[in-house]
């Protein structure tokens, strides 16, 4: 089988199917696992040179719809009759299922179930700790700055901090992606404020940036020293990583 993924979580899907090898050719912004970084790249996901896509061959591409423009690569692939499969998981049950959609499509049925059993065990292990929490840690989850994007109730962020025993402060809007302001945040008054801007390596994120926000200093996280400048890797893609992710949250607020 020769295969082609649009987008970093299909990329990292493989990986945790053990079907890495099958992978022919990715988007610009995959970069793991690192033996990807070697195959063709066929563009930013939201603009797939489509020519090279049909140049390579593929038995099957992944496509995915978790950015809005991504449409056009599935019409594009439609149009050509390239085949392909469109995974737009928005919860982390939704991961575990692609898992098995992927390793079906593939015909490898056993790597699929194998695979999704693995992911919820593992889920379950750190759930397990989190209810041992004495209490919820109030957490804010920035996705971007200006404007101001944080995960709402319909977000896989709000499961991850669930399961590390805290709360999103955002759960109460029904929204995968809520709008807001630096106001609204600082009513809400978090314990921890986690940094996770998309698409920017947590290197170039600075802390001051955050505490030199108007009136930010009153709150309870900045007044611990409570800011997490986290990998956006492990936070913003909808992937099996969540769980690397979700381990170090746990780690990060309870020890």
């Amino acid at each position: 089988m020769r295969v082609i993924s649009l987008c970093p979580s299909n990329t990292e899907i493989m990986e945790f199917l053990g079907l890495t090898n099958l992978l022919v050719g990715v988007d610009d912004f995959s970069d793991w696992p690192e033996s990807v970084k070697s195959l063709p790249q066929l563009g930013p996901d939201l603009s797939i040179n489509l020519d090279l896509v049909e140049e390579l061959k593929p038995d099957l591409v992944l496509a995915s719809l978790s950015v809005p423009g991504m449409e056009k690569n599935i019409e594009g692939l439609a149009e050509r009759n390239i085949p392909y499969i469109v995974l737009n998981p928005q919860s982390l049950a939704d991961i575990e299922n692609d898992l098995i959609i992927t390793a079906n499509a593939l015909n490898m049925p056993e790597h699929g179930r194998e695979a999704a059993a693995q992911f919820r065990n593992r889920l379950e292990n750190i759930k397990q700790k989190g209810a041992s929490a004495s209490r919820r840690t109030k957490l804010y989850w920035e996705w971007w700055p200006k404007p101001v994007f944080t995960p709402g109730r319909i977000n896989w962020l709000t499961e991850v901090s669930e399961a590390a025993g805290a709360e999103n402060i955002f759960k109460d809007v029904e929204l995968a992606s809520v709008q807001t302001d630096w106001d609204d945040v600082k009513s809400r008054n978090p314990d921890y404020i986690c940094i996770a801007w998309v698409g920017v390596r947590k290197q170039k994120v600075k802390k001051e940036l955050i505490i030199n926000r108007p009136g930010w200093e009153e709150l309870k996280a900045v007044r611990n020293d409570r800011i997490l400048i986290l990998e956006e890797e492990l936070y913003c893609r909808p992937s099996p990583r969540l769980l690397d992710g979700l381990e170090k949250l746990h780690h990060l607020i309870h020890d």
